[in-house]
C-alpha cells in the first residue's frame, strides 16, 4: 500500500513544513501555506545501482559547437534580448502582466520560425485551438510547421513531444499544466517546480528549445517558487502598461547573452511591431509641447543609446510635508538628487511638491540620467526653459560633481543623428573622435550645468 501523508507548502517561496504556519519563516509572507498531499510508493532499493554514463568527461578544447547553435527568430528586438537568437536545448521563461502580449509575441515568433522550416509545437494550456486560431488569423500566422495542442496534462504533453520531436516547444503557460504524479492542483509550487524540471530535462536530452510562459504576482514577481528562475537558462520580463501601446522586453537572466539589452515593441491591430529607432518614438512630441522642467536625457540600454524625455513639476504645497512622486525612475534616486540641489546649489525645495515623470512608460535605472533629472527640477523651479536642441547626460555625486559615464561616443552620435545641436556631458569624459555640427559642453559641477542651460536660453 502507498504511504499517504500531507505537508504545507508556501506558495510564495516553496518552503515546506509538517504543520500549518501563519507566517513563512523563509520569505516572511503571511497566509501563503497550502496543504498538499504527498504519495510515496514502497520500493525495494538495493545498494547496487547500475548507471549508464553516455556522456563521459571531455576536454573543453575538444567540445564542438555546431553552426546552428543559435536560431534567429527573425524578430530583431527579440533576438537582441536573447543575445542573438534562441539557443538549441535551452529553456526560456517569458513572464509578464496579464494582457501584456506574451502569447501574441510567441505566436508571432512561432510563425517566423515555422516559416524557416522549424517544427513548432505550441501547447496551449489556457486557450482552445479555435481561440489560438482566431489570434493567428489576426496576426497572419498560417504555416505548415506549426502544431497547436490544447492540453494541460503534462504526461500527455511529454508523450507528444517525444512522438513529434519538434525543434521548438512553447508552453502557455507553466502555471496551467499539471502532473498526475503530484497530488496538488495546477499552479501550486510543487506542480510548477516538477513540471518545469521535467521540461528542462527533455530540452537537454532531446536538444529541443523550450519557451515557457509564466504568470506574475500583483507585486510584479514571477509566480511560483524562486527555484523556477534558477532552473531555466533565460528569464525575460515583458513590461509596459496594457493600456498603452509600448512594450519593453528585458532579460533578467541570460546564460547565453547580455542581461542589459532591451527590446521595444508597439502593440497594434496586427500584433507587436518592432521599434527599430526608439529615440525618435520617445521624443517625437518634445519640440511641440516643450515647457519649463522638460529635458532630453541620453540613457544607455545595453549597447544601444536612447533619447528619452524627462519632465519635472515643482509647485508650492499647502501641506506640512511636501510630496515626492516619480514615474519611471527610482524615488530614492530622485530624493538623493533633490538633496544635492538643496545643499550644493541652494535650491530650497523643502516646501515644494516635486513630480518627476519619464515620457513613454519606460523605466530608467542608469545613473547617467541624474543630471537630466536635476536640470528638469531646477529649471522648473526657476521657471526657465532649456533649448529644445540640447541633450543631457551625466551622473551626480553627493558633493555635486558630475561623474563620467560609459559609451559617451555612442551617445553623442545618437544625439547628432537626431538633429540635436548641443549636448552637456561630464568634463571627465574623454574621447578621440571629432564631432561636427554639434556643440559639446563639458561640466564639472551641477551648478555649471544649470548655468550653461540658463545662459544658453538668455
Amino acid at each position: 500500500m502507498a504511504k499517504i501523508k500531507t505537508k504545507y507548502v508556501c506558495q510564495q517561496c516553496g518552503y515546506e513544513t509538517a504543520r500549518y504556519m501563519g507566517k513563512c519563516p523563509e520569505c516572511g509572507m503571511w497566509d501563503t501555506f497550502v496543504e498538499e498531499t504527498v504519495v510515496k510508493e514502497n520500493s525495494n532499493i538495493t545498494n547496487k545501482t547500475i548507471l549508464e554514463d553516455t556522456n563521459p568527461p571531455i576536454l573543453i578544447k575538444d567540445v564542438k559547437i555546431g553552426e546552428e547553435i543559435r536560431v534567429s527568430t527573425n524578430i530583431s528586438e527579440f533576438d537582441r534580448v536573447l543575445g542573438g537568437g534562441l539557443v538549441q536545448g535551452s529553456l526560456v521563461l517569458l513572464a509578464g502582466d496579464p494582457g501584456i502580449g506574451k502569447s501574441t509575441l510567441l505566436l508571432q515568433t512561432s510563425g517566423e520560425l515555422s516559416g524557416l522550416g522549424k517544427k513548432i509545437l505550441y501547447v496551449s494550456a489556457e486557450e482552445s485551438a479555435s481561440q489560438v486560431k482566431l489570434r493567428s488569423d489576426r496576426l497572419d500566422v498560417n504555416t505548415d510547421n506549426l502544431y497547436i495542442y490544447p492540453q494541460t496534462n503534462f504526461e500527455l504533453i511529454k508523450k507528444h513531444i517525444f512522438e513529434q520531436n519538434p525543434d521548438i516547444v512553447i508552453v502557455d503557460s507553466i502555471q496551467a499544466i499539471y502532473s498526475n504524479d503530484i497530488q496538488s492542483s495546477a499552479g501550486s509550487v510543487s506542480q510548477i517546480r516538477e513540471c518545469c524540471n521535467s521540461l528542462m530535462h527533455i530540452a537537454k536530452q532531446k536538444n529541443i528549445t523550450m519557451i515557457v510562459i509564466g504568470h506574475v504576482t500583483k507585486e510584479g514577481n514571477i509566480a511560483g517558487p524562486k527555484v523556477l528562475e534558477h532552473m531555466v537558462d533565460t528569464v525575460i520580463q515583458f513590461e509596459g502598461d496594457k493600456y498603452k501601446s509600448y512594450r519593453i522586453l528585458r532579460a533578467a537572466k541570460n546564460r547565453f547573452g547580455n542581461t542589459s539589452e532591451v527590446g521595444i515593441f508597439e502593440m497594434g491591430t496586427k500584433g507587436l511591431k518592432e521599434v527599430i529607432n526608439p529615440s525618435e518614438l520617445f521624443i517625437k512630441e518634445y519640440t511641440q509641447s516643450q515647457s519649463t522642467g522638460s529635458t532630453i536625457i541620453v540613457t544607455n540600454e545595453g549597447t544601444r543609446p536612447m533619447l528619452v524625455e524627462v519632465q519635472a513639476l515643482v509647485g508650492t504645497t499647502p501641506y506640512p510635508s511636501p510630496r515626492r512622486v516619480t514615474n519611471g525612475v527610482d524615488i530614492s534616486r530622485v530624493l538623493q538628487i533633490l538633496a544635492v540641489l538643496e545643499k550644493r546649489v541652494g535650491l530650497n525645495l523643502s516646501k515644494q511638491d516635486v513630480y518627476v515623470n519619464v515620457i513613454g512608460g519606460i523605466d530608467i535605472e542608469e545613473p547617467a540620467a541624474d543630471l537630466g533629472i536635476a536640470l528638469a527640477v531646477a529649471t522648473c523651479a526657476r521657471d526657465v526653459m532649456i533649448d529644445s536642441h540640447t541633450a543631457i547626460v551625466g551622473e551626480i555625486g553627493l558633493s555635486g560633481e558630475i561623474r563620467a559615464v560609459n559609451n559617451i561616443e555612442r551617445r553623442i552620435k545618437e544625439v547628432q543623428k537626431l538633429g540635436f545641436k548641443k549636448i552637456i556631458i561630464p568634463a571627465s569624459n574623454n574621447f578621440e573622435e571629432k564631432f561636427d555640427n554639434i556643440e559639446i559642453v563639458k561640466v564639472k559641477k551641477i551648478i555649471d550645468a544649470i548655468s550653461a542651460c540658463i545662459n544658453n536660453k538668455e
